[in-house]
């Protein structure tokens, strides 16, 4: 086993095998970044074509991300625009999509594959399901399907939840804040989920609590913190150093889509360091610790 696996952390990337000349053999990501590529050594006895891979890594690079759901979107952008060898499919296997915040006669929370239409649209996400399971979270505690005057049928239900049409403005606004990753919103609709799962496992529905617990985690992939895709029409280079190593990442249409990194003196890289937007600094800063660290280990 490459020595350096033992800097990666233990947390959500992406990592990237290159071999003795330099050229990238694989590109994946992980929950668990360390724990992931240490697996190529000791647990690929059922995947022959993967011992061939890992007889020729000659080096192990990584991202360290803030959520995994950023590591989902990087893997996926670098994917798309550079496919290695040992890689089978480009870019990620999840659906993309939006979640619409829908007013008039059917207010409610839509899963979307495009933007359609003037209503808000919140994402892009990844993952079909987990965005489905985000929005029965979001239903179970902020009902809008409820709220439609006229409707005897939504009315009926609303009554048990004690809501009605009038109550349907502060529920959007709850959602959209939600959505836009309010830390007090999240906090507060997350305690609500955990509660009502709680109850339930105390009460021994285990399946409803089991549901409830897989639309507390498809919340937090959707809210989790995520700077490498879809961020406008924005065009950037994204540069960090340390202890001799330069990282950069290149930004186009709002998406981050390569990832190199080279020996480079700080004389030479502080302007570069220095023309980086603010938005990524920490995780330029934080990637290029690793790359030395790697490099070094």
């Amino acid at each position: 086993m490459i020595s350096s696996v033992r800097e990666l952390p233990t947390a959500p990337g992406v990592y990237r095998f290159r071999d003795d000349a330099g050229k990238v053999l694989y590109i994946g990501r992980a929950r668990n970044l360390r724990r992931r590529v240490r697996s190529y050594w000791v647990n690929v006895g059922d995947r022959p074509h993967l011992r061939r891979m890992v007889r020729q890594i000659a080096r192990v690079e990584g991202v360290w991300c803030d959520s995994e759901h950023e590591a989902a979107w990087l893997e996926r952008n670098l994917l798309e625009h550079s496919k290695p060898r040992w890689n089978r499919v480009e870019g990620g296997a999840e659906v993309v999509g939006y979640i619409r915040l829908a007013d008039g006669a059917r207010p409610g929370l839509r899963f979307e594959h495009t933007i359609t239409g003037t209503a808000p649209h919140f994402g892009p996400y990844l993952g079909g399901l987990r965005i489905r399971q985000a929005i029965s979270g979001l239903y179970r505690v902020l009902p809008l399907q409820y709220t439609v005057a006229g409707d005897a049928s939504a009315e009926e239900f609303g009554r048990l939840f004690g809501i009605g049409p009038g109550d349907r403005a502060a529920l959007a606004r709850t959602a959209i804040a939600v959505l836009q990753r309010d830390a007090e919103a999240v906090r507060t609709l997350r305690d609500e989920l955990i509660r009502r799962r709680d109850r339930a496992a105390g009460e021994l529905r285990y399946e409803f609590a089991a549901k409830v617990q897989a639309e507390l985690e498809a919340l937090d992939w959707i809210v989790s913190e995520q700077k490498v895709a879809w961020l406008g029409a924005v065009d950037a280079e994204v540069y960090g150093w340390a202890d001799g190593v330069l990282v950069r990442f290149e930004v186009r249409d709002g998406r981050m889509c390569t990832w190199t990194q080279r020996a480079m003196s700080a004389a030479t890289a502080r302007e570069r360091v220095a023309s980086t937007p603010e938005l990524w600094r920490a995780l330029a800063r934080r990637n290029a610790e690793l790359a030395a660290r790697l490099r070094n280990g």
